[in-house]
């Protein structure tokens, strides 16, 4: 068990947490909310005992262990990534390494048996003989080829090492883990596997995710975090959001009850206060009149953008032909001979663990990468606009938010502009920031104004959800199915996935299963019920890869 005894942590002035009480239990996963800037993340750290509190204190059951989600890519690249999970249990490690220098002595004394006879049984009791096969089978179920297993950090792409440092956090069975942000760079196939981990976990999670589809998957209570304080509902995500919503009703419901009681006091006070007869009946008012206090509503610190994609013209119904399309980088077949077609009624998800066979069919799509065989042909009618998932030299400049977004407008008028950036909560002055300093919210915020802006019919869409917060999420999600036009898009949000696409195709060794279903269905399918080869490229190919993973 963790809990908190009247934890508040000051900022400057501004305390971000204020006297919190809160206890987690055992066999409970909790779900950790709120606002971007609400101290989601920090609150996760003063847990960890990585960061102190102003004052008061964490309290954790003697002798239990508590995990937590290292945030430092680089950290461990001069280590084998089988060594880097077995550190999540630092005392195991710790006597694997000692145990080892011992018996490479050479002069190994008797002092030396003893203490190699202590900590073999102290192993033994800590399931030391499984390690490897445990720190293996987690890489496994989260993707990580085992080719890799021996491997040094450093050698492996960023999207590899996230994976490696959630296996660490899970190794070992905790006693308490906290997860932040554990699904950020996991495919759906990883994601997948983590909820079933995280289901049958038996002891304390406490995690922090955007991922609305996961939270309500996992969690069996809600802590949100508001106005620096943590208010514990029993129930996933959703009940979260049903009860918060419910509690406000009823709160203003009866103050509309009250508010009716009170004009019909002061009614019957003014017009019998000087009535003799009645100033009795009209003290008795005035008395109960004082004592009824209307409930103080205060509004969530939550915002939510209003997105919106309005096509400026109708799509007609040839929308996309691709013929025997094919494409090689860093001598891997990434696209082979693929064909398709689209019509005015598709909504389709590219989804499977290969990142980087989805991003290159969105580049070419959008004519910024050439195919080395085959053709794609847009229809006459549709118009198309771009979400790349590496956006990183979009931004390199030094222009003002609205200057940028203005060249994408068919109006050039400012006032125009700044309404859609004040869409996605870009207000006063914050159009006048530098492309340069924004963060990656921000810019995904920004390449979703340029999107609604374009008035393009067809929307290419490569992770749009990184970076974004819960209610930017929810706000996408909503516009993506209200959008009219054809959607192509990626998404490690389940929810935005299963809600949105009509039609999932997945690339596997660069050939392209097709489906018309959702993606639950499609899950279901017998076409996935079969083993399917993972794509991996050899560190010779990585090397010589010309694209580059982006840092969504």
């Amino acid at each position: 068990m963790i809990s908190t005894s009247n934890i508040t942590l000051r900022v400057g002035k501004k305390a971000l947490f204020e006297d919190v009480n809160i206890k987690f239990t055992e066999g409970n996963c909790y779900g950790l909310i709120g606002a971007n800037g609400a101290g989601k993340s920090t609150f996760l750290r003063i847990l960890s005992g990585q960061l102190e509190p102003t004052t008061g204190n964490v309290i954790i059951t003697p002798g239990q262990r508590l995990s937590f989600l290292a945030q430092d890519h680089f950290k461990y690249d001069g280590f084998q990534v089988l060594d880097t999970v077995i550190m999540g249990n630092a005392r195991l490690y710790e006597i694997m390494k000692t145990k080892d220098a011992i018996y490479m002595k050479e002069d190994f004394s008797e002092e030396d048996g003893v203490k190699a006879a202590e900590l073999e049984g102290e192993f033994a009791t800590m399931g030391g003989w499984e390690a490897e096969s445990d720190a293996a089978s987690l890489l496994d179920g989260l993707g990580i080829d085992t080719q890799y297993h021996g491997a040094l950090m450093g050698d492996l792409l960023g999207a590899q090492k996230v994976k490696v440092l959630l296996a660490q956090a899970l190794f070992g069975n905790p006693d308490i883990l906290l997860l932040d942000e554990p699904t950020n760079h996991l495919d759906l196939d990883a994601i997948a596997w983590l909820e079933e981990f995280l289901i049958n976990f038996e002891n304390t999670v406490i995690v922090v995710s955007h991922d609305r589809y996961f939270l309500n998957k996992v969690c069996t209570h809600t802590a949100d975090i508001d106005y620096g304080k943590i208010q514990l509902y029993a129930g996933n995500y959703d009940f979260w959001y049903e009860s918060s919503q419910l509690m406000v009703r009823q709160m203003k419901e009866a103050n509309r009850k009250k508010e009716e009681k009170i004009k019909e006091l002061q009614e019957f006070i003014q017009r019998f206060s000087a009535n003799a007869s009645k100033s009795k009946q009209a003290t008795s008012r005035k008395r109960a009149l004082e004592k009824i206090e209307l409930d103080d509503i205060r509004p969530s610190s939550r915002k939510y953008p209003y997105i919106d994609f309005r096509p400026a013209r109708e799509i007609g119904n040839e929308v996309l032909t691709v013929t025997n399309l094919s494409k090689t980088v860093g001598g891997v077949k990434l696209l082979d001979d693929l064909n398709f077609t689209l019509t005015r009624d598709n909504k389709v998800a590219l989804v499977g663990p290969n990142e980087q066979a989805k991003s290159v069919l969105f580049r070419i799509l959008a004519g910024e990468m050439e195919p080395d065989s085959g053709s794609y042909k847009w229809g006459l009618t549709t118009t198309q606009a771009y979400f790349p998932k590496d956006n990183a030299q979009e931004f390199d400049s030094d222009d003002t938010i609205v200057d940028w977004l203005t060249q994408f407008s068919p109006e050039k008028d400012a006032t125009y502009v700044r309404g859609f950036l004040g869409r996605m909560l870009f207000a006063g002055d914050d159009g006048v920031k530098k492309l340069r300093v924004l963060s990656g919210g921000e810019r995904v915020r920004c390449l979703l104004s340029k999107l609604m802006i374009s008035g393009a019919n067809v929307l290419l869409m490569d992770e749009p959800t990184d970076h974004l917060d819960m209610e930017a999420i929810t706000a996408l999600n909503n516009g993506m199915i209200k959008f009219p036009g054809v959607l192509i898009f990626s998404s490690r949000d389940h929810q935005i996935v299963q809600t949105t696409a009509n039609r999932i195709m997945e690339i596997v060794n660069g050939s392209l299963i097709d489906k018309i279903t959702t993606y639950d269905e499609y899950l279901e399918s017998d076409e996935m019920a079969r083993k399917r080869q993972v794509f991996t490229l050899t560190e010779e190919q990585v090397k010589e890869n010309a694209f580059t993973e982006g840092d969504g």
